[in-house]
């Protein structure tokens, strides 16, 4: 039951089986004969076996930092070992009494004419154990071994307790006589106490006689003619009535008919929260759990009585006492036994439903109180010990199916044993519990160490001596202290209330209370600790510093404790006032009457002596005075004193935790103040119920209730960084922390704490340069780097900057929490009821966020309604949370309705019964969305940690198998897989396995897993969806349309997609759910493939979800699941022949793998690796791209003659034609990614390999047969030709790409080539200078992306927007624009299109005509901490416009140092700029720095850049017109630059800077022309846009031009 592949109840028992199957014969069968104790005797034999090596196994495991883990381990062992013993005794007849801790006690009840043939049959039994599992070996290297012992005779059967609960207990001398036995037996051993020597048929056994001992050891059997066991065996059936009568059943006690009244007998041994379990229908492997309880062993030594009915009286006296006064400290009594010289009570607490926060606390009282009373009432009693411990156990069933029991097992619970028999006559504890009580060190007394048995690393012990009252005042000062490193965060409300309370206190003079109201852990006690620094700071800014120069501050920190105790509260704050706390016993009277004098009488200083511990003279005056009035008189001296202070000193009172406050400090509280300018700052928690006075004083007018709420996420942040040390974390990371603190800032400190402890993260010196890396292994830390920072780093040079990252083969989601994080969640979680808590454990087994569906799959049992009425339950007490859902588009559904078929068909073919869930929508009339959360901190975690290792793997295969059917694209996409028919590509491989890829868990006998083991495997090309939904016959009549322009193309595109929103059955303008799938779908799926162990599902769907988030443009999640794909595969070798895979990958798996880096690699700036890795990825798929410029030459004849004129044969519908489709998308993918590496580089060489692989793209489109991917790479050819200047080839691809694109409207994969093309045209006619109809254009593109859901298409429509409105002086569309890309890239990780951001801001702020989107200082804020990044340094295009925008500002600000630095960086980056858009946006705004450096810069102001002339100006500009002939729109703003610098050169006029560089904005002629859409785009526009010419000096500038 442990494991759950051992123990599983069948569904369909009725309750009293359920019940039986717990319970012995003994009990199901009796009959009740009266009032407890009940006393029976009956003959028979009794077999008690004995693990041995099982405590020795578990102080092997305790001695282990992963106890969590230790305890599945050693639950699996045991129950394993002990289920297998069991149904063999059943097999032989007997009736399993009890497993208590390694000892199972079975008992064969007969006449006492029968004893010999039974005895015969249980030393059979015992035989045929030892042999079969007499020993166990362990991978922990220690072996369990059987020690068994047989008695027989007389048994007395007794059941004690009342008419709630009751306990079986078997005593006598022949029980006494087995345990001997066991005792006496060595490992592997079999020991016949002497009267079952005596009543045996001794001849049959061979046995050595153990005189001294008085037993016999049992060797072997005689078996011989005519003697045969199988006779003897069915003889000896008829003497045993409840024998089984069925093969299939072990115990008939499971087939009998319902029996109400027997129910009621069976339920009352039956413990109550396993009872609330059982009465909600959950299964028994359901039941089972790993928690930490606080265990109590009560052992009381009894004298020797011959009287057995006087036994049982006390016993039972015991008993009743003990289960009421654990039963009122929140715990339960498990069970009785018996032992030679007396019996056993354990108890428990902080089972199932049972935690308290205080459990600790509550079981060493109650302890204390069970000590006293048998001390005092059980007469009889010889010693009384107690021992109890804290720690993690397995709470659950132990046993086999006809036969278990609950349990609790553990290294905590062997220990007890230990303790009672190492400290006798005391109330003992361990470490764990002293510290944990909370109680105070003078209730406790250490114990010395002492060895004990099999426990080789004894911890402390302790003696708990009771509650006593001890001779001190409490804690002067707070439990936390002010960090002077870490400002408080988001307590700005909270510290504003103190100081308005400060500034009543001192205008009204009247006194004021703040009382600060959150949970645990919100910060309460620090922010306590900031109000005493600012109270007691001099000067501090809420009281002038004319007004008052001292504050006196009285701290006081209250326990659980301080409450049973009247007026300690007060009697403490006046200790520490009176300064008396502190100071010697011996000098505390003499310090106290100077206190005293001139304040108080000195006839009244007798009335302090009981409360201060002092003995000054009992005066005439007090001794006439009673108790009250004493009382009275004390407070009134105390009003006094505290008056005559308040007028030198202002007063505060800090009291933390004030809800441990007693009634009567309460009451003096609220007089005072009411009577007394004094300031009460308090903090509360929120759960805890306050005595009347508390709430009198709450009602108060001057006092004032504060709630502290949570820290918002951003602060959560940063006091994450600085737990940490780093000034940045990443985004895994973030949400390990989001998910688990919930703004809770405790949670957030030992989290961290544990993360650090458990060494799973890696620290990276951020102020080290980043530098290109040719291994993947190596990229985590660039890649954090490149990422936004959580905190501001500090700008002193001295400090070393860090950030980190997780290691690689840690998974973050199933890191166990700390036990001081767990014991608050489970506490948490037991205050809900039964049905709660399983829906809650499921929930938590899914994820985060999940669906109902899947969550009602793995609640057996349940209805919609049952479901329904207990989610929204939960809802209400915010245990959980609907998920909000953005308004920003109008819902649609995520799957096609062919995905919800077949999750309905799944799910009926496993459960019959559950409904569709189709039909479960509809029940949900009045919510939004079927997608919930948790809503509390912590729970999903320990709810998560609660289930047994084996239960867990179950259910995750469960959650594994209903999502494969949802692992695909949305709806909207037409589904289909992420990576381009991936099933098919890995159908050969899976079929050739011959296997499940989850078949280990076929026999598991779990009622989870029996009927679907092998559904859960990778997708199969059966379930693949259409991408085509448009009939033939719409798609001809569209392809006969033939566009001539591209006014004509934006009309159709219009007109197309108006008809579209009309039409219900066209998918392609819905919006995208794409990145739902990846958050509720595919990323919970590779999580439950790990958890599972099924690696190569989790590599399968973990290449989808990159694929998934690269879609989404989400770089760094993308290279988040390839590096949990890369440790799945393991670390790769230096020799490629020895490369070897954890897990086995098909080659079209690996070279998607490799095509993932390669992109991923790429947005890093990662430029070598990511060609390389493309390069691999093309050589898998059997495509090689040549390294030499001569295979280049070689390879580019081959594509244009050899492949052009070879016969492209259409592919069919076929699952092999798909597989050469997905090898075929794979291959353009890498080739696109080429020639985009190679595009960053301005070489000839890097030129010549660009225009191979877009060759090379070309063809592999035309191949695959998908005019939208042919439209695609022709936008690609357009945009390479645009950058390399060739602009014949740019417009032919343009217009190439035009005509194309009448055959691809009718997939979503055809409108994302068609926005494509769109952004191109935008593209052209900006860099044409047609602004206009670039605006259109943009537009309408941007409309399309952003229902596609493209963000880095989006991003680079919204630059080209930005820069056509720029050029058009649109200043406030520009900030639109801008706002629009902000809300776009801000959240994300996108450097690059933030360098794209900002660079907009620049020119917005440099020729912006006074409009400003970003100040300049967070520019350049942005630019100092990122341009090392490996993002921006390889791009040189964006960062030559970045540098040069810079020094143009500085240059304005006269700061020509750091103009010189920027401008050296700009020319450097010159020469390796393209003709682009970027790149010619850079370089005129490099000219403008060298035509600005002619006119402005005096000589010798550059310490290290050589100044420029006008012939190296000129040169430059040369440059520009011949590279940047595809960029014309830049052209008139150049040759304004050239006159200018000609003029300069000749010695003429020199113009001031502003009319120099802005006359063109001014005036902004040329942008005004060629507005018009009229004529067709060709060559003649081109050129005559190109050869627009400056009037002035036109013979010097066309010389340059040609």
């Amino acid at each position: 039951m442990a494991t759950g592949d051992r123990l599983v109840a069948p569904p369909l028992w009725p309750l009293e089986a359920r019940l039986a199957a717990l319970l012995p014969d003994l009990l199901v069968f009796r009959k009740p004969r009266g009032s407890e104790p009940e006393l029976a005797t009956a003959q028979g034999v009794l077999l008690g076996v004995h693990v041995t090596g099982f405590t020795a196994l578990m102080d092997r495991f305790s001695l282990s930092c992963k106890s969590e883990h230790d305890m599945d381990k050693l639950a699996h062992i045991f129950s394993y070992y002990i289920s297998d013993i069991v149904e063999h005794v059943l097999c032989f007849g007997g009736d399993i009494l009890n497993i208590t801790g390694n000892v199972l006690l079975a008992l064969w009840t007969v006449e006492q004419n029968q004893l010999s043939d039974i005895i015969t049959l249980v030393a059979k039994c015992s035989l045929e154990i030892q042999e079969k599992f007499g020993i166990y070996h362990t991978r922990e290297g220690q072996d369990l071994q059987l020690k068994i012992g047989l008695s027989a005779g007389r048994i007395s059967q007794v059941i004690v307790g009342d008419e709630q609960r009751q306990y079986l207990l078997v005593i006598g001398r022949d029980v006494d006589g087995v345990q001997l036995a066991q005792r006496l037996a060595q490992a592997n051993e079999i020991v016949l106490s002497w009267n079952c020597w005596k009543l045996c048929e001794q001849y049959m056994f061979e046995v050595e006689i153990m005189r001294e001992d008085e037993a016999v050891k049992l060797r072997d059997m005689r078996i011989s003619d005519p003697f045969d066991f199988d006779e003897h065996f069915d003889k000896c059936l008829d003497y045993l009535p409840h024998y089984r009568t069925s093969a299939d059943i072990l115990r008939t006690a499971l087939e009998l008919d319902p029996d109400s009244a027997l129910e009621q007998t069976l339920r009352k041994h039956i413990m109550k929260s396993l009872l609330k379990k059982i009465d909600e229908g959950q299964p028994m492997e359901y039941i089972s759990e790993f928690r930490t309880v606080t265990t109590v062993l009560v052992s009381l030594e009894l004298h020797k009585t011959e009287w057995m009915l006087h036994l049982c009286h006390l016993i039972q006296e015991a008993a009743l006492y003990i289960s009421t006064v654990i039963e009122k400290g929140g715990g339960q009594l498990s069970r009785i036994f018996m032992f030679d010289k007396g019996c056993m009570f354990l108890c428990v607490f902080g089972l199932p439903g049972d935690k308290k926060p205080d459990e600790c606390a509550h079981a060493l009282e109650s302890s204390f109180s069970i000590f006293s009373f048998c001390w005092e009432n059980l007469a009889e009693t010889k010693l009384v010990s107690i021992s109890i411990t804290n720690g993690p156990v397995f709470c659950g069933m132990v046993g086999a199916i006809a036969r278990h029991e609950y349990t609790v097992i553990g290294p905590k619970v062997s220990l007890l044993a230990r303790m009672i028999t190492a400290y006798p006559g005391l109330v003992s504890c361990d470490e764990v519990t002293y510290l944990r009580s909370m109680l105070p060190a003078y209730n406790f007394k250490k114990l010395p160490e002492k060895m004990m048995k099999n426990i080789s690393n004894p911890e402390k012990m302790y003696e708990y001596l009771g509650h006593r009252r001890c001779i001190m005042f409490g804690k002067r000062h707070l439990a936390r202290e002010r960090n002077q490193n870490h400002p408080l965060l988001d307590r700005e409300k909270e510290l504003e209330a103190f100081q308005m309370a400060q500034q009543r206190c001192l205008h009204l003079k009247k006194g004021q209370a703040v009382l600060y109201e959150g949970g645990k852990g919100y910060g309460k006690s620090q922010l306590l600790a900031e109000i005493n620094f600012l109270a007691q700071k001099e000067g501090h800014r809420g009281l002038p510093v004319t007004t008052v120069t001292f504050i006196r501050v009285l701290p006081l920190k209250l326990k659980e404790a301080d409450s049973k105790q009247c007026f300690y509260a007060i009697q403490t704050l006046m200790a520490i006032f009176f300064e008396i706390d502190t100071c010697p016993a011996c000098y505390r009277q003499e310090c106290l009457f100077k206190q005293l004098h001139g304040m108080v009488e000195e006839p009244l200083h007798c009335l302090f002596n009981d409360l201060f511990f002092v003995k000054f003279p009992l005066s005439f005056r007090v001794s006439h005075m009673d108790d009250l009035a004493r009382q009275k008189k004390v407070k009134a001296c105390f009003f006094q004193v505290l008056q005559k202070a308040v007028r030198e000193t202002p007063l505060i009172f800090l009291i933390d935790e004030a809800q441990y406050m007693d009634a009567a400090s309460w009451e003096f509280l609220g007089t005072l103040l009411s009577s007394v300018p004094i300031i009460m700052v308090m903090t509360l928690t929120p759960t805890f119920t306050l005595c009347g006075w508390a709430q009198h004083f709450l009602q108060s007018p001057q006092a004032i209730l504060v709630p502290i709420s949570k820290l918002a996420e951003t602060s959560l942040l940063r006091m994450a960084c600085w737990e940490l040390g780093v000034v940045s974390i990443p985004q895994e990371l973030q949400i390990y922390l989001f998910r688990r603190c919930f703004g809770n800032p405790l949670y957030c400190e030992v989290l961290c704490q544990d993360l650090l402890s458990k060494n799973i993260l890696l620290f990276h010196d951020l102020q080290k340069e980043e530098e290109e890396t040719s291994k993947w292994e190596t990229l985590s830390a660039n890649a954090m780097k490149s990422t936004m920072y959580s905190i501001s780093p500090a700008s002193s040079e001295d400090q070393d900057l860090y950030v980190c990252t997780v290691k690689d083969d840690v998974n973050l989601d199933t890191v166990l929490l700390p036990p001081l994080l767990k014991e608050i969640a489970v506490n948490q979680l037991d205050q809900l009821n039964p049905e709660e808590q399983l829906l809650v454990k499921c929930a938590a087994v899914i994820g985060h966020s999940f669906h109902i569906d899947l969550l009602q799959h793995l609640l057996p049992g349940w209805s919609e309604s049952k479901l329904l009425q207990v989610l929204r339950a939960l809802v209400d007490i915010h245990v959980l949370c609907w998920c909000s859902k953005s308004q920003e588009l109008p819902a649609e559904p995520i799957l096609v309705p062919s995905s919800i078929e077949i999750i309905e068909q799944t799910k009926e073919k496993r459960k019959p019964d559950t409904a569709s869930p189709l039909r479960l929508r509809e029940g949900l009339s009045l919510l939004q969305t079927e997608d919930l959360e948790f809503g509390v901190p912590l729970l999903r975690e320990a709810a998560w940690e609660l289930w047994p290792k084996a239960q867990q793997v179950a259910l995750h295969l469960e959650c594994a198998c209903f999502l494969q059917d949802l692992a695909c694209r949305c709806g909207s996409c037409q589904g289909g897989d992420f990576v381009p028919f991936h099933r098919f590509a890995i159908c050969s491989a899976k079929s050739s396995s011959g296997t499940s890829r989850f078949c280990s868990y076929r026999d598991t006998g779990s009622i989870l897993t029996r009927v679907i083991t092998d559904k859960l495997q990778l997708p199969s090309p059966q379930d693949s969806f259409q991408f085509q939904t448009k009939s033939p016959r719409s798609q001809e009549a569209f392809t006969n349309e033939h566009y001539r322009t591209e006014e004509e193309f934006l009309d159709q595109v219009n007109r197309r997609l108006a008809q579209t929103n009309l039409e219900k059955d066209m998918l392609t303008t819905k919006p995208c759910h794409c990145d739902e799938i990846l958050k509720l779908v595919l990323s919970p799926l590779t999580q439950h493939c790990l958890v599972i162990g099924e690696t190569t599902c989790a590599f399968y769907y973990l290449l989808e979800a990159a694929a998934a988030s690269l879609d989404l443009s989400d770089n760094y999640m993308a290279f988040f699941y390839l590096r949990k794909a890369s440790s799945l595969l393991g670390q790769p070798s230096a020799f490629s022949y020895l490369k070897k895979h954890k897990v086995k990958i098909c080659q079209f798996e690996e070279a998607t793998f490799c095509r993932l880096r390669s992109e991923v690699c790429f947005n890093m700036g990662q430029i070598t690796l990511a060609k390389k890795l493309a390069r691999q990825a093309l050589r898998l798929l059997k495509r090689s791209f040549p390294w030499t410029w001569f295979g280049v030459i070689f390879q580019t004849f081959l594509e244009k003659y050899w492949r052009s004129c070879s016969q492209i044969q259409p592919l069919n519908n076929t699952s092999e034609n798909k597989k050469k489709l997905a090898v075929l998308q794979q291959r353009v993918h890498c080739l696109s990614l080429l020639w985009q590496l190679y595009n960053l580089e301005a070489t000839p060489s890097s030129r010549r390999f660009a225009c191979l692989a877009t060759l090379m793209q070309k063809n592999s489109a035309k191949e695959f047969a998908s005019e939208a991917q042919v439209v695609s790479t022709y936008v690609a050819l357009s945009q390479l030709s645009q950058n390399m200047g060739d602009r014949e080839k740019w417009l032919h691809c343009e217009q190439m790409a035009v005509q194309k694109s009448t055959l691809c409207w009718f997939s979503r994969e055809g409108l994302l080539a068609t926005a494509q093309l769109m952004q191109a045209l935008a593209y052209t006619k900006l860099c044409l200078g047609h602004l206009d109809f670039s605006i259109k254009l943009g537009f309408q593109a941007h409309e399309i992306c952003r229902h596609l859901k493209k963000p880095a298409l989006e991003n680079l429509i919204l630059s080209v927007l930005f820069r056509s409105a720029f050029l058009k002086k649109k200043f406030d569309l520009c900030v639109h624009v801008l706002e629009s890309q902000w809300a776009l890239i801000s959240q994300g990780h996108d450097v690059l299109g933030l360098a794209c951001f900002y660079s907009a801001c620049l020119d917005l702020l440099l020729y912006g005509e006074g409009w400003l989107y970003r100040p300049f200082g967070e520019c350049l804020h942005f630019i100092q901490h990122y341009e090392h990044s490996c993002i921006l340094t390889s791009d040189f295009n964006v960062m030559l416009g970045v540098h040069a925008s810079l020094a143009m500002w500085f240059a304005q600000d006269s700061q020509w140092n750091l103009f010189e630095h920027h401008f050296s960086r700009a020319r450097q980056l010159v020469k390796r700029t393209n003709a682009s858009l970027f790149g010619s946006h850079g370089f005129v705004r490099f000219l403008e720095c060298h035509v600005l450096m002619l006119q402005k810069i005096p000589e010798g102001v550059f310490k290290h850049t050589p100044s420029e002339t006008h012939r190296q100006a000129l040169k430059y500009i040369k440059e520009f017109f011949s590279r940047c002939v595809t960029c014309p729109v830049y052209h008139q703003w150049v040759s304004e630059l050239k006159a200018s610098v000609m003029r300069y050169g000749r010695k003429e006029s020199t113009r001031p800077f502003d009319t120099c560089f802005t006359r063109i904005w001014i005036e902004g002629k040329f942008l005004e022309e060629n507005n018009s859409f009229e004529g067709n785009l060709g060559i003649q526009r081109f050129v005559r846009v190109a050869d627009v010419k400056e009037n002035k000096d036109e013979e010097e500038i066309q010389e340059y031009i040609c």
